[in-house]
């Protein structure tokens, strides 16, 4: 079968390798080399990474939309597919006509739940106990095609989006596999979507991670885990940002302003909110590595009556 692979993060890499081996991969598409670290060395994509790895050509348009030559040489590979993962560009409709069956891509949401850059973070802040991934027929609109597979894994209470990236990332690769092969066999209809009933996921930055502590216990909580670990949720201690990296939601209230520290001890730093404490369980502050509270405070002072804001 004549694939072609669009994909640039670790996300893309488990559904990469598992088509490499059920189907082979002609060519694979990333985006360029970008700074990276503090010495901001150029560094490649983990989709360039795993394709070096198995002596596929890779290619690196900055914008395809616009790389003549390589649409050129894409219509002169007779492909069946391409197999779009996180790439991180839109594709034109001429190229969305290149493949036979057509542009497929993994999504990790239930569509047309979070179409969008960020949609394992965006499940996760907004309380879900439910997420997936879906496969879908590519248009020219954002995460809009018609629907083809899907499968469900259950968020837990305490789960992050990390966590759960890495659990939809193993899954997506096995319910591409699956799609490919039922596309061919004219086993799956394609579902349109309708109307989306969520809020866009969009690209996340580190200004949308400031805590609001006029929130509910429970909305906090969602928000730490579902920015776990990029950006990370912060708020402010005195005058410096302390990273928020794990919190639990105990089943006690306080009268106290939203955002006072009630007590600190080896378990957290308790924390009053709109209703219930928020236990923060582990922090970073500037320059400084991510620490258990109750390994933090064998060396430092967090004073309790201190109030966290924005």
């Amino acid at each position: 079968m004549n694939i072609v692979f669009m994909g640039t993060p670790e996300f893309a890499v488990p559904s990469f390798e598992a088509i490499v081996k059920e189907f082979g991969v002609k060519a694979v598409l990333t985006q360029p080399d970008r700074p990276k670290g503090r010495g901001k060395a150029l560094a490649m994509s983990a989709v360039k990474e795993a394709a070096l790895k198995y002596d596929i050509p890779v290619y690196q348009p900055e914008k395809l939309k616009k790389d003549r030559e390589l649409i050129e040489k894409l219509k002169g590979m007779d492909l069946d597919f391409i197999v779009v993962v996180a790439f991180g560009q839109l594709l034109s409709k001429e190229v969305l006509d290149i493949p036979r069956y057509g542009c497929i891509n993994l999504h990790a949401s239930l569509l047309p739940k979070y179409r969008g850059a960020a949609p394992i973070n965006f499940a996760v802040m907004q309380g879900e106990k439910v997420s997936g991934n879906t496969t879908m027929l590519m248009d020219v609109g954002l995460d809009t095609g018609d629907m083809l597979l899907k499968s469900e894994i259950d968020i837990t209470e305490n789960m992050t989006a990390g966590e759960l990236h890495d659990i939809l990332m193993v899954d997506g690769a096995s319910l591409l596999v699956e799609t490919i092969k039922g596309l061919c066999n004219n086993t799956i209809t394609p579902i349109k979507q309708g109307e989306t009933p969520t809020p866009y996921a969009s690209m996340l930055n580190k200004e949308m991670a400031n805590i609001n502590w006029d929130e509910s216990a429970e909305t906090i909580h969602n928000f730490a885990r579902g920015l776990n670990p990029f950006p990370t949720a912060y708020t402010f201690y005195i005058d410096k940002p302390m990273k928020v990296i794990s919190t639990r939601v105990l089943e006690e209230q306080s009268k106290k302003k939203p955002g006072t520290i009630i007590k600190v001890d080896s378990e957290g730093i308790r924390v009053a909110t709109k209703d219930k404490i928020l236990l923060i369980t582990e922090v970073q502050f500037p320059n400084k590595k991510p620490l258990k509270v109750g390994e933090y405070i064998k060396g430092n002072t967090i004073e309790e009556e201190e109030l966290l804001h924005k």
